[in-house]
C-alpha cells in the first residue's frame, strides 16, 4: 500500500541531500564556480553533444567514442539550455528534477512493496556513487523514466509503463535491459496476450538511434562499437576481465583506486544478483542479470559501482529488510555514507570517481 507521505519523505530526502551537497561544494569557491565544479568526465562529453552533435566540436578531432552516449539526456540539455546560459548548470537542473521523480517513484515503488518508501531513498542516496545523481550524468534521467516505469507495470498501467520505458531507452542502452524485464514481467503476471504488442514500444528508440547513427557513419552498431573505440570495451571472458583488472588494481596510481573500486563492485553486483535469483524475482533478476553479464564481459571492469545506482530492485530489497531488521540499515548507512561522501570528494577534485 502506498501512503500519502511516501512522496514527501522523498523529496525531503532528495532535496534536503542536495542542499547539503551544495553548501560543502560551495565550500572555498565562488557561486559562479560553482557548476564548473561538477563539469568533470562525462558530463563535459554530454555538454559537447548537445552544443556541437555527435561530429563534435567544430575544429577538433572527432571524438570517435560520442556515439556511445544515447541522445536522451543532450536533448534534455538543449532544451533546459534554453533558459540556463550556463550548460554545466543546465545538466545540474536536469538532473535535480529528474532525481526528484525518481526519488518519488521509488518510495512509492518500495511501499507497493510493504516496506519503508524512504528506506530506499536513503539507501540509494548513500550508496558511494551518489555524488552522479546529482552531476550532469544520465543515471538521474533514466531512473526518472525507468522507475514510473516499472511501477505502472506492477500497478498494471502497461501502456504508461512501455512508454516511460521508451523514455528511458532514449537516455542508456540500459533501457533494452529493463525491455527485457519488462516482458518477463508481462509473462509472469498471466497479462492478456492482445496486449503484448505494447512490448514493442520500449525497443523502437533504440532502433531509431541505430538508424541516426548509420546514416552519419554507416554502422548499424555505431554506439557498441563507439565503447570499443572511446573506451577499448571489447568482448572478453569474465576470468579474463576480472584477470586484467585485478593487474591494473595492484598499481600505485590514482586509477588504481578506481580499479579496486570496481572488484568490490563486482562482488556487490554478484551478490546481489544472487539475492534476486534465490528470491525468484524472474523480471527483476534480468533487468540487473543482462546488466551485469554486458559489464562483466568487457576486456577490464569499468562503471560497475555506478551501474548499481540504476538497480532500483536491490534498493527496495534493501528496504525491505531494513524495515523488518532497522540494525541492518544502520550497519549500511554507517559503512557506505562515509564512502559517498569521500567519492563525491574525489570526482570534485577531477579524480576518476566512477
Amino acid at each position: 500500500m502506498i501512503t500519502r507521505s511516501a512522496g514527501r519523505d522523498a523529496l525531503l530526502l532528495w532535496f534536503g541531500s542536495r542542499f547539503g551537497l551544495l553548501v560543502a561544494t560551495l565550500l572555498g569557491v565562488t557561486l559562479a564556480g560553482y557548476a564548473d565544479r561538477w563539469r568533470k568526465w562525462d558530463a563535459t562529453l554530454f555538454i559537447t553533444i548537445a552544443q556541437y552533435g555527435y561530429d563534435g566540436e567544430p575544429g577538433r578531432p572527432v571524438d570517435d567514442g560520442l556515439p556511445a552516449f544515447f541522445p536522451g539526456l543532450p536533448m534534455a540539455l538543449r532544451v533546459v539550455h534554453l533558459v540556463v546560459d550556463d550548460w554545466a548548470a543546465a545538466g545540474l537542473l536536469v538532473s535535480l528534477v529528474a532525481g526528484a521523480v525518481a526519488m518519488v517513484a521509488l518510495a512509492r515503488l518500495t511501499e507497493l512493496e510493504g516496506a519503508n518508501g524512504w528506506m530506499a531513498v536513503l539507501g540509494l542516496l548513500l550508496f558511494p556513487m551518489a555524488v552522479f545523481l546529482s552531476a550532469g550524468y544520465s543515471e538521474s534521467l533514466f531512473l526518472a523514466f525507468a522507475i514510473p516505469a516499472w511501477l505502472a507495470a506492477r500497478q498494471g498501467r502497461w501502456p504508461a509503463a512501455v512508454l516511460l520505458a521508451a523514455g528511458a531507452s532514449c537516455v542508456r542502452i540500459t533501457g533494452l535491459f529493463l525491455a527485457a524485464a519488462l516482458v518477463v514481467e508481462f509473462v509472469m503476471r498471466a497479462e492478456p496476450m492482445r496486449r503484448a504488442g505494447w512490448l514493442v514500444v520500449p525497443v523502437l528508440p533504440l532502433a531509431a538511434y541505430s538508424y541516426y547513427q548509420y546514416g552519419r557513419t554507416g554502422d548499424w552498431l555505431a554506439w557498441k562499437h563507439a565503447q570499443e573505440a572511446g573506451w577499448g570495451r571489447d568482448f572478453a571472458w569474465p576470468w579474463e576481465a576480472w584477470r586484467t583488472t585485478w593487474r591494473s588494481a595492484m598499481g600505485s596510481d590514482d586509477f588504481s583506486v578506481a580499479f579496486r573500486m570496481e572488484i568490490v563492485g563486482v562482488v556487490v553486483v554478484v551478490a546481489a544478483l544472487v539475492w534476486l535469483l534465490v528470491l525468484r524475482r524472474w523480471s527483476e533478476a534480468v533487468y540487473t542479470g543482462t546488466q551485469a553479464a554486458a559489464l562483466m564481459t568487457s576486456a577490464y571492469y569499468l562503471s560497475i559501482p555506478r551501474s548499481l545506482l540504476l538497480w532500483f530492485p536491490l534498493w527496495v530489497l534493501l528496504a525491505k529488510v531494513g524495515t523488518r531488521r532497522a540494525w541492518v540499515f544502520v550497519l549500511y548507512a554507517a559503512v557506505s555514507g562515509p564512502l559517498m561522501l569521500l567519492n563525491a570528494l574525489r570526482f570534485l577534485d577531477g579524480a576518476w570517481a566512477g
